[in-house]
């Protein structure tokens, strides 16, 4: 017997005579073509099946949060037209002055379309909504639905509505901005703030630097500030056409606060101070196209991650290499982001839609970490940037907001300054409650453990004048004659009704992600802890006499100058030389207990 695959199927040649061509067949052959005929049958229908796209979906609508689907909102009664106004007016305090509408989807998520007579009724409808409510809307994006091909095309839309701006109760996020040195991390920052691109050696970044050796060396070694508008309708608001500081932050309806950090290794305990105390809501990593993943570059990732702040990458000059260095530079980042201890889903953008699509889903998930390619000096891609920073969500909802106000006021101080014919100025954040001008507040804990009285005199907030600071909110008060030898970093300022618990000694469940032996009874290490940075010495191990890489341990810390305000629950990283651990505070020990088991260590 012998098979012949001429023609895609198996036929049989017996001594019998029986062949394809022959005039006698058997039942069995019979019976195997008719199957094999049902099975070509199936597969056509199958594939006339699979030319109907399924109905895309959307997660379903929730209740909480600043996202509401409509299916359409096309001539509505005056009832029905008030009921949607409060329901605006609910999505954009629950997005801080944000809210995102989708028009042509069903609760349920389906999406359904409109056709473009209901889609212009429907966006007029809710521009009417917005102006009800004092905001102002912007179409980031329509697209096509055509899941059914006896129907005709149909579009969905996705509006942004925006508060516009009041009393300077604008929607503040503060991006920390990250990178190896000579990343391009200044220039960068100069180029989104002036509206000037650069002219390719560095003349963005000089209005960033404080001072005089970071001009010479084009290097920054210090945490400065810079503010980027967008006003109600998605437009750049920044320095150019000669605005100033308090014009921004009138017209902005939302704001970005970018802190530049030092990319140098020898100033990596600023960039450490940088991450712990001002809570940054994301961090932008900046990562040169021509260099790639170099220097502080994972050591800056790592930080980001062990504080888990939300993380972002830009790889910058790309005018200055081929297109083969950059598509390098990519898979390298690819590699690091998707090795374990990060396991990340790189997102790269390339065109408007994607940069709205990762700037939704970077908020809403914590493995997503967008990429950007861009240059400051061509200025190739920089829109893009900007369209991500002015979709991009808040992490905090009104609820929580609204939680952190409620409580008392406690005020961390990051920056001590003397102002001529002003006085004494902290910077630093709001953790929690409200502050006034004129109110009185306590601040400490001083070298002996004690608060002293002041008085905040006048409050200014990112460089204007500002009545009232809300939990979250950064800002610098003046405290008039009160004397600066009695203030340093790391100090509190909170309210006479609240009884702080000080500590020189504290509990912390750490991990040990590196060191060159091992961790034991008498380490010393330096501490960060918020805005708290002092060198701590390890006291004992609980069930255990050292730690080696990759442990886990809960470890009594005691600070060797003076006592420190902190919080149970608070993040903790630790470092000296190359040995680094993260963790966080789990007991305080107050002075009257540290006191007692130091007496009883001494008996025993």
């Amino acid at each position: 017997m012998m098979v012949d695959f001429s023609q895609g199927g198996a036929v049989c040649h017996s001594r019998h005579g029986l062949s394809s061509g022959g005039k006698k067949t058997s039942k069995k052959s019979r019976t195997r073509r008719s199957k094999r005929g049902r099975r070509r049958r199936n597969k056509k229908n199958n594939r006339n099946n699979n030319n109907k796209t399924p109905p895309p979906f959307l997660p379903p609508e929730a209740e909480e949060g600043n996202i509401e689907y409509k299916l359409k909102l096309v001539n509505p009664t005056q009832y029905r037209f008030e009921h949607l106004a409060t329901q605006l007016k609910w999505r954009l305090q629950e997005g801080r002055g944000e809210a995102v509408y989708q028009i042509g989807v069903e609760d349920n998520g389906l999406l359904v379309g409109l056709s473009e007579v209901d889609m212009k009724a429907s966006i007029s409808t809710l521009k009417k909504m917005a102006d009800k409510v004092g905001a102002d809307i912007t179409v980031l994006r329509e697209r096509e639905v055509d899941y059914d091909l006896d129907r005709s095309t149909r579009r969905i839309a996705e509006v942004l509505v925006r508060k516009v701006p009041d009393d300077q109760q604008f929607l503040d996020l503060r991006v920390a901005v990250l990178g190896n040195v000579d990343s391009g991390k200044s220039t960068l920052l100069g180029v989104l703030t002036q509206g000037e691109l650069d002219n390719g050696r560095g003349r963005a970044r000089l209005n960033l630097f404080r001072h005089l050796h970071e001009i010479q060396t084009g290097r920054t070694s210090s945490i400065s500030f810079e503010i980027l508008g967008f006003n109600s309708r998605g437009e750049v608001v920044n320095y150019s056409d000669s605005r100033s500081a308090e014009e921004i932050c009138e017209s902005s309806s939302k704001m970005i606060t970018f802190m530049d950090l030092a990319g140098h290794y020898k100033y990596l305990k600023t960039t450490i101070f940088g991450l712990t105390s001002y809570c940054p809501d994301f961090a932008m990593l900046v990562v040169s196209g021509n260099t790639g993943v170099a220097g502080t570059t994972r050591e800056h990732l790592g930080l980001a991650m062990a504080l888990k702040v939300p993380i972002f990458v830009v790889v910058s000059k790309v005018d200055v290499c081929s297109r083969g260095t950059v598509d390098r530079t990519l898979r390298q980042l690819e590699r690091l982001l998707k090795q374990p201890g990060c396991n990340k889903v790189p997102l790269l953008v390339s065109n408007p839609d994607d940069a709205v699509t990762a700037a939704q889903q970077f908020a809403q998930s914590a493995c997503i970490t967008p990429i950007l390619t861009l240059s400051s000096v061509s200025g190739e891609s920089l829109e893009l940037l900007k369209v991500f920073l002015n979709v991009l969500p808040p992490l905090s909802n009104s609820k929580e907001q609204e939680e952190l106000m409620q409580q008392l006021t406690e005020f961390q101080v990051d920056e001590i300054y003397s102002v001529p014919d002003v006085g004494t100025v902290v910077g630093g954040t709001l953790y929690s409650g409200v502050c006034r001008e004129g109110e009185r507040l306590v601040v400490g804990p001083t070298d002996e453990g004690h608060f002293l009285r002041l008085k905040v005199v006048s409050i200014q907030r990112n460089r204007s004048a500002c009545r009232l600071l809300r939990a979250g909110q950064a800002a610098t008060l003046a405290l008039g004659s009160f004397d600066r030898s009695l203030l340093r970093k790391g100090m509190v300022m909170v309210s006479p009704k609240m009884k702080p618990t000080i500590c020189c000694e504290f509990e912390a469940a750490i991990v040990l992600l590196f060191h060159a032996k091992t961790f034991r009874r008498g380490s010393q290490v330096t501490v960060h802890v918020g805005n708290v940075r002092q060198t701590a010495v390890v006291e004992c191990l609980h069930g255990k006499d050292e730690l080696r890489t990759g442990e886990r341990a809960v470890v009594r810390f005691r600070f060797i100058k003076h006592p420190e305000y902190l919080r149970t629950g608070a993040k903790l990283l630790f470092r000296e030389g190359v040995t680094k651990g993260i963790g966080h505070v789990t007991r305080l020990l107050p002075a009257d207990q540290n006191h007692l088991q130091n007496q009883n260590l001494q008996q025993l």
